[in-house]
């Protein structure tokens, strides 16, 4: 409304001067037809500002507030993006001390990982080394009865071969006669 006061009387200045600049011109023309186009002018403003100023403020004053509330939501926009900005900046500045940690973090599980498969690889073979040495005492035991019963079946031989040479038929009868009365004895 403040604007208006001030445009009004400006405009009508505007216009009665380039009123007077047409009239100064070698055309005469009457004061009275120009006073009718001052008055007809003021008349016709003043009948559009009766029934649409309002209108006319109010949409001026609605644009208005609709540019003061756009030019804010961008501004607001203008902080967020610049906000995301510098955390996008930061985040690519620690990108290289994240990629290292990283590494390290991997390389220490990679570490960890070795040294478990070391220690079972390990416990495994001296498993092995345990279950190898006990097959090779049980194959020990197996091979050394087998000598001995060989041994004793060619001790046995050999006593019978030797009894069949100095014992003669005679001796032998009597002394199937002696070891069979002692087992029908018992």
């Amino acid at each position: 409304m403040q604007r208006l006061k001030i445009i009004f009387p400006a405009f009508c200045f505007l216009l009665l001067s380039a009123t007077l600049a047409i009239a100064s011109e070698e055309h005469e023309e009457s004061w009275s037809n120009l006073a009718f186009r001052i008055v007809n002018i003021i008349l016709f403003v003043g009948v559009i500002y009766y029934f649409f100023g309002k209108k006319i403020v109010g949409f001026f004053k609605g644009r208005t507030e609709g540019i003061a509330s756009e030019i804010a939501t961008l501004e607001q926009r203008k902080d967020e993006a610049l906000k995301n900005l510098a955390d996008v900046e930061k985040s690519i500045a620690n990108l290289e001390e994240e990629r290292k940690a990283i590494l390290a973090e991997y390389s220490a599980q990679g570490e960890a990982l070795k040294a478990s498969i070391i220690e079972q690889a390990e416990k495994a073979a001296l498993q092995i080394a345990a279950q190898a040495k006990s097959t090779a005492e049980n194959e020990i035991k197996t091979a050394v009865e087998a000598m001995r019963a060989e041994m004793a079946d060619k001790v046995v031989e050999a006593t019978e071969k030797l009894l069949v040479k100095k014992l003669s038929a005679s001796e032998h009868t009597k002394l199937v006669d002696k070891y069979l009365t002692k087992v029908v004895l018992n």
